[in-house]
């Protein structure tokens, strides 16, 4: 199997470890982030235009605010034929306009949703794909231990399945904090818990509240995200409005007075 040579952009917790797993793999990997070091093995470019110059695949992992500069910045380092995968989660419309930009440049494009803890489980985190470069997504990360499931090729879909999911994961997590705020009131956190960890389990319990509280700031985004879908689709934000104000709560630093 031929390898693909790598670029990263963006090096925090999410591209830090896939960039981490890839060089582990074998796969020559240039990562780029004006903040985050660059894990052993991997390439730290001096930009993005050097990360991406030459590569077979660029992955980028930021935030969303920032994909669409993050692609404008790429794009005249893209080589043609190239895969350039947009992992950061956000709407269809921002998809469709990254896909459009990087498709102009003649570069396949992949809308890419993670499902899963990146953190935790690196390349094996299971893996939505849509777009004209879905399929080449799933042929060059399958081999590398990656579940992908190309679901279609149009920009956003991945996007979309991700967001309807994140109403129930979001909204779950929000119930248990919620609950278990209420249980420490009541000076029976412990019991809650163990009523909690005997119906979703101490595993997922702990990724819920740890998860929430630690990725607040960017979840909430993501509940942005869903809420615009689904008003879209004509459905009514209740969970998912709650979920975003209880993650607006745990993003404001204590220092902050509230």
């Amino acid at each position: 199997m031929t390898l693909p040579t790598v670029a990263v952009l963006g090096l925090g917790e999410a591209g830090g470890r896939l960039a981490g797993d890839l060089a582990a793999a074998g796969v020559e990997v240039r990562g780029y982030d004006p903040e985050a070091a660059a894990p052993p093995g991997v390439n730290r470019a001096p930009d993005t235009r050097a990360a991406v110059a030459g590569s077979d695949v660029v992955l980028s992992v930021n935030a969303a605010a920032v994909a669409l500069p993050a692609a404008k910045e790429a794009l005249p380092a893209l080589s043609p034929g190239a895969l350039y995968a947009d992992l950061n989660t956000a709407g269809q419309e921002l998809k469709g306009r990254l896909a459009a930009l990087v498709e102009e440049g003649g570069a396949l494009f992949a809308d890419v949703a993670l499902l899963g803890p990146v953190p935790a489980r690196g390349l094996r985190t299971p893996a939505l794909a849509s777009g004209a470069g879905a399929r080449a997504f799933a042929k060059a990360f399958g081999p590398l231990g990656m579940p992908v499931d190309a679901v279609s090729e149009r920009a956003g879909d991945a996007a979309t399945l991700k967001l309807v999911r994140s109403v129930f994961m979001k909204g779950l997590a929000a119930a248990a904090l919620e609950s278990l705020a209420a249980a420490e009131a009541a000076g029976q956190r412990d019991w809650l818990e163990g009523q909690l960890e005997a119906v979703i389990g101490a595993q997922l319990l702990e990724r819920l509240v740890e998860g929430s509280r630690a990725h607040a700031a960017r979840r909430v985004d993501e509940m942005e995200a869903a809420r615009e879908l689904l008003l879209e689709l004509g459905i009514e934000p209740r969970i998912t409005e709650a979920s975003a104000s209880l993650l607006a709560e745990l993003a404001v630093p204590p220092s902050s007075g509230r």
